[in-house]
């Protein structure tokens, strides 16, 4: 059953499958077609996300079980709703030894265990490597012994066979593998892992035994009807994604099968058997559209007169993403170099392609014409090497070699570390264009290249997911739409955030005007949530502190910074006047934004919590619990007759996201087409049109500028001459011109349906 709108839940031990399914209600009147949660197996205990897997034979007793997806189920069938899940191919959980069967079996046995071709670990450097212990040099006299298994404070790891007697440190001495100082991972690690993380180590999936072993609990879901789709999580960190979702799709050939595969911008889709990407390049062109385009230089001379640098974007990325490469991801690194120990300067040469790398990866043959672009660049940068870049690319060019594969594994971690964790933490000019799957150098997107990028959309991946907000986004979709109001009011933004520098001064430039940007775009925000994105936004950025090392002295500066707008009343007064002052028209681009995204070609997904305004920030913020009974309520009114205001209870985007929802839900033969169209007056700029095979869409863009010249005056919408009912209102409207000024009288956006 291919879905027309899906919902995602964030399912964990704190809102388990049972809360799960009392919401399938809800969902079926808002109208969703398919639940789509977070991954469902057993996960390392605790575990709030559910991408640590553990177990792939079960799911997950925290969260309910078996049973508990039974009544899920159920539940979902009964409301006449369907399922989507997410699953976890490249990497599972190994923070709790004892908690992953299958580690703990290559933990206790080595080589000799059934399981050791499960992880991808280089067995060539002697014993496995488990950096937990403390940076401290009698780490190991703290061991013990408890039965058949070591400990270290609370972490179990069992002795193999034949191996205890004497002292822990030499049973330890005597097993498989070798617990570490825990800042020996990043150089030394000796099996795969996802990004950075050691707690999370890489599957091998193209061994069909363990694809097999890895999915059969997911597959079973399929083939009972229990599952619709699947999402796909992180497939660039596989050896071989096109291979992988081959064997899938023929495990699953009826599912509507989507990807996280995160495209810069340009960049196409490989041509795998899947229906999608999970969104974030839609996520950019929504977000870009409504940006005015034509003040980009007053933040590049703004960012300039804060930070007293002009350091371009791509510098900035090419920096991070090479710190990355010969830091956090060194034991990656070395292991790509020891495949080629006759070239000396290999380290060196293989880090510089991969921060030259344009895209996440290259999918050989597929992308080869990115490793070119990249051996270009490289050369630029570091012409000396050219020798060394041409001898390397003798073998990273061919698929299949040993080198190859690791280095496309390699350059997905190198763009997601370098530029997601940290350049978009550098570069803060214009921070609601810093999002996954866009390019923040990218001011914008106009009409014109949305409208192109669409009917691409329609031809090419008509079953797509769409998105606006997930639980990876830097902000919320609200908090972006907020933000892109900047975009119209440069002059002004320039004068409040120069004077509050002054006032709350910070050594970092750069951060300082990422929080400022934070905060007025999440406003009314708690001093609390705003210390906390405040300090992992720095730490993430590494230029001032560092989640390895943090500068005691630096952060509570930062500290110091954030509580001044808290305690300081006219700067208080100030950021709240600023903040309310971007609200209305912020609003206005947060419905434009929503109805555009649940009426493009695509599946539109909406986030938890999503249908009214959600001014979150970064993970964890974004994870907050959800009043689900609130949303109950004012769905309840809005069926009722009531036409909400826009106003602070977010109500109005509600009632957009259900109305258009339902109607793709009912009416899925008006959403076959996708045909641009052309407003005619003074103003037919500030509207974005389009029509789907039936369904006309309206969103006002620019609110601001719209204002300041008048409003919408003469300008007004050509039509084929039928009658229409706008959906949001329930008035009709008839005629070949229609005029937006009446159009748009209520809300700043229509969805025009064909009578």
């Amino acid at each position: 059953m291919l879905p027309s709108g899906t919902y995602r839940v964030q399912v964990r031990p704190d809102f388990p499958l049972s809360a799960t399914a009392a919401l399938a209600d809800y969902l079926a009147d808002l109208g969703a077609s398919h639940l789509y949660t977070s991954p469902l197996l057993t996960a390392t205990p605790g575990s709030e996300h559910g991408y640590d897997v553990v177990d792939h034979r079960s799911v997950n007793p925290e969260i309910g079980g078996a049973d508990g997806l039974r009544e899920l189920s159920r539940s979902l069938k009964n409301a006449g709703l369907g399922l989507v899940v997410d699953i976890v191919p490249n990497h599972a959980g190994v923070a709790v030894a004892a908690a992953n069967p299958t580690w703990w079996d290559v933990l206790k046995n080595g080589q000799k265990s059934e399981f050791s071709d499960f992880y991808d670990i280089d067995w060539s450097r002697g014993r496995l490597l488990i950096p937990v212990l403390a940076d401290e040099p009698d780490a190991l006299d703290q061991l013990t012994v408890d039965g058949d298994e070591l400990r270290y404070y609370d972490k179990r790891f069992p002795i193999a066979e034949g191996t205890g007697g004497g002292s822990p440190r030499e049973i330890h001495d005597r097993q498989h593998y070798e617990l570490a100082n825990w800042t020996r991972g990043d150089r030394e690690l000796n099996y795969r892992r996802f990004f950075a993380i050691v707690d999370l180590a890489g599957l091998r999936v193209e061994d069909p035994a363990v694809f097999e072993a890895t999915h059969v609990e997911i597959l079973r879901w399929v083939g009972e009807g229990a599952v619709d789709g699947i999402r796909v999580d992180h497939p660039d960190g596989l050896r071989d994604p096109g291979e992988y979702f081959t064997r899938l799709r023929e495990a699953a050939p009826g599912a509507w099968l989507v990807v996280e595969k995160i495209l810069e911008p340009g960049e196409e889709m490989p041509p795998w058997p899947v229906d999608g990407t999970t969104g974030y390049d839609a996520l950019a062109e929504v977000g870009g559209v409504f940006v005015d385009t034509t003040t980009e230089a007053f933040f590049d001379t703004l960012q300039h007169h804060l930070t007293g640098t002009e350091t371009s974007w791509q510098d900035q990325v090419h920096e991070a993403k090479l710190a990355a490469a010969t830091t956090l991801l060194a034991a990656e690194l070395a292991r790509m170099a020891r495949l080629v120990p006759e070239i000396e300067a290999a380290p060196k040469a293989l880090a510089e392609l991969a921060a030259c790398f344009p895209v996440y990866r290259s999918y050989l043959p597929f992308g080869g014409r990115h490793l070119a672009r990249a051996r270009a660049e490289a050369g630029r940068r570091r012409p000396q090497l050219i020798p060394v870049f041409d001898q390397l690319l003798s073998r990273l060019r061919i698929p299949g070699d040993e080198l190859a594969m690791r280095f496309q594994q390699y350059t997905g971690a190198v763009m997601a570390k370098g530029v997601e964790d940290t350049a978009f933490y550098r570069w803060t000019r214009f921070t609601a264009r810093n999002e996954v799957g866009n390019d923040p150098a990218k001011f914008g997107v106009t009409p014109d290249e949305f409208h192109e990028l669409n009917e691409d959309r329609q031809r090419d991946w008509p079953q797509a997911m769409t998105t606006l907000s997930t639980h990876d986004t830097k902000r919320s979709e609200d908090v972006r739409a907020r933000l892109a109001v900047l975009s119209e009011v440069p002059g002004d933004w320039t004068e409040v955030v120069r004077r509050w520098v002054r006032v709350a001064p910070l050594p970092d430039p750069a951060l300082a005007h990422l929080i400022w940007q934070a905060a007025v775009g999440a406003w009314p925000i708690s001093r609390e949530r705003l210390q906390a994105y405040a300090v992992k936004a720095a730490r993430e950025a590494a230029s001032s502190t560092t989640w390895q090392h943090p500068d005691g002295g630096f952060e509570s500066r930062l500290r110091e910074m954030v509580d001044k707008i808290y305690d300081d009343p006219a700067l208080h007064g100030e950021v709240a006047g600023f903040a309310e002052s971007i609200t209305a028209p912020g609003w206005s681009n947060s419905l434009g934004q929503k109805v555009v995204q649940l009426t493009m070609p695509g599946v539109p997904d909406v986030y938890q919590g999503s249908e009214l305004w959600d001014l979150s920030l970064v993970d964890p913020d974004n994870r907050r619990p959800v009043d689900f009974d609130a949303r109950r309520e004012l769905l309840a009114r809005i069926d009722d007759g009531w036409l909400p205001p826009i106003d602070e209870s977010g109500a109005a985007k509600l009632l957009v996201t259900a109305r258009t929802l339902r109607l793709r839900r009912q009416r899925p033969e008006l959403f076959g087409g996708y045909r641009p169209l052309f407003v005619e007056g003074r103003v037919g700029e500030h509207a974005l049109a389009f029509d789907r095979g039936g369904v006309v869409t309206i969103a006002t863009r620019l609110p601001v500028g719209l204002s300041r010249r008048g409003g919408w005056g003469d300008t007004s919408l050509s039509l084929d001459g039928h009658s229409w009912t706008e959906v949001f209102t329930g008035t009709s409207y008839g005629g070949n011109r229609l005029a937006l000024a009446e159009i748009l009288r209520t809300y700043p956006v229509a969805l025009l349906v064909k009578e």
